[in-house]
């Protein structure tokens, strides 16, 4: 491969001879590509992207990097907000080769490769009529959305996805493989769930399945002025309702296709619902959101669990402007609702909130059995500024901006680590809360140079 003047490239040869994957640099021709990421808004320049295919490749990059002094970044599926699956003038450590996906139906597990997506662990699954908790677009990576916590349609029963985390396979600062799991490294294993990139590059993940197969799922639209009435009886409704039932609240602008013409661009807000029970059970609850006020639009029915996993994957490809911002939410005041209905009008057609339930399973678990913190909370928010053209990320962030500025001081005060931007240490701490000093002993014992730091970084302990 070419580099640039000032490289050495004998090193660098000896790199590309220790993997099988490829190391690309800037004067290759695929190195744009490489370089590509989710959000269309991050532009960085990495010097090196090693394209591991196996965990031998994963140690041999991190040691170059380690003892070369570059910053090292870790990419899997490309889908942090900030960017932070890239670095300028560092080493990118590219997972998304990585893509093997191993289901044992009898015992209910699944073992993943990092570089896989949800779609790809929701194809093998579904084969069998299982599934584990994941977020809730089959295009995000698996891995960065399980070291953050991961939340979705099966929270409420199933709990977060580091609930179900069974054990990893971890590649270390220092090059070394090692396995985490309750009873090997169990002080790794307790701050891989919810710690982020922060310990490792993790090479094997096992998941926890569940028999979940046929889904009762979809939206629910009100017009947007009806949004503080709805979200009234939202807030009443959620924690009283059963585990089986999951609905997380929205705000957005109708797109084109599948939904019907008269609704196209109507500004709304309402109800994306799955239900694990019957359409006959599910009836039932939506009869109730109907008595609150009766909807624009709705299509709830029964669906292959994949199908609502992957319904949003068209409206939001790759290559959209993203800027987001999220809070932990415990109690949704009267106040709070009326910063809702003030900014609930969406800058740009893919600009939305969404108020993700993180009840029931999850207030099972105590907040320092994982590094995950809020176990109180009873919603994630999120508030993402999207749009494909960038001449609109400056109004669509300063939305975001905005509308989170004037609703956090209702929130509880720290975020799900995913859903955060570049916003510096103080955030990091308000998210770990009570469990941030036992962060920094762990970062301090597998990574005490604090080599993996292009995350949402926990500074090891003195």
């Amino acid at each position: 491969m070419a580099t640039r003047a000032g490289d050495d490239r004998a090193a660098i040869d000896r790199l590309q001879t220790a993997v099988r994957g490829r190391v690309v640099g800037p004067d290759d021709p695929e190195y744009d590509e490489v370089r590509t990421v989710y959000n269309a808004m991050i532009e960085k320049r990495p010097r090196l992207v090693v394209q591991c295919a196996d965990v031998g490749d994963v140690m041999a990059a991190v040691n170059f990097g380690r003892e070369r002094g570059l910053e090292i970044a870790v990419r899997g599926g490309g889908h942090s907000g900030p960017g932070l699956a890239l670095v300028d003038q560092g080493l990118v450590v590219d997972l998304s080769e990585m893509k093997g996906v191993r289901v044992d139906p009898d015992a209910r597990t699944v073992r993943v490769e990092p570089g896989c997506r949800w779609g790809d662990v929701d194809h093998a699954t579904h084969a069998f009529g299982l599934a584990t908790v994941s977020g809730i677009h089959s295009n995000t990576g698996v891995g960065g959305l399980t070291l953050g916590g991961g939340h979705g349609y099966l929270t409420r029963k199933y709990g977060l996805t580091i609930d179900n985390l069974l054990n990893a396979d971890v590649v270390l600062a220092d090059g070394r493989l090692v396995h985490a799991s309750e009873e090997e490294n169990p002080d790794l294993f307790w701050a891989l769930r919810g710690g982020g990139g922060n310990f490792g590059v993790v090479t094997s993940f096992e998941f926890r399945l569940h028999p979940v197969d046929t889904v009762v799922a979809g939206p629910m639209f009100w017009p947007l002025d009806r949004l503080e009435e709805t979200m009234r009886w939202y807030r009443e409704w959620l924690p009283r309702a059963p585990r089986d039932v999951y609905a997380f609240y929205l705000v957005a602008e109708v797109p084109g296709e599948p939904f019907p013409a008269e609704l196209h661009g109507e500004q709304v807000c309402g109800l994306m619902w799955c239900s694990l029970g019957s359409e006959d059970d599910t009836e039932t609850f939506l009869k109730q959101a109907r008595d609150v006020a009766d909807p624009l639009f709705e299509h709830v029915g029964e669906m292959p669990y994949p199908a609502l996993q992957s319904m949003f994957d068209d409206l939001y490809p790759p290559g959209d402007q993203w800027y987001w911002k999220g809070d932990f939410v415990r109690e949704l005041t009267d106040e709070a609702i009326a910063v809702h209905r003030q900014f609930a009008a969406v800058p740009t057609p893919k600009s939305t909130m969404h108020l993700y339930p993180v009840d029931g399973a999850v207030h099972d678990v105590d907040a320092d059995e994982t590094a995950w913190n809020y176990r109180d909370a009873n919603w994630s928010m999120v508030i993402a500024g999207i749009d494909p053209d960038p001449s609109n990320a400056e109004k669509m962030s300063e939305w975001a901006r905005s509308y989170w500025e004037a609703l956090h001081p209702h929130s509880a005060g720290g975020s799900y680590v995913n859903f955060m931007m570049d916003e510096g240490d103080d955030r990091i701490r308000a998210t770990y809360g009570d469990n941030y000093e036992r962060l920094q002993r762990v970062k301090a014992e597998y990574d005490p140079d604090n080599v993996f730091h292009v995350n949402q970084n926990v500074d090891p302990a003195a």
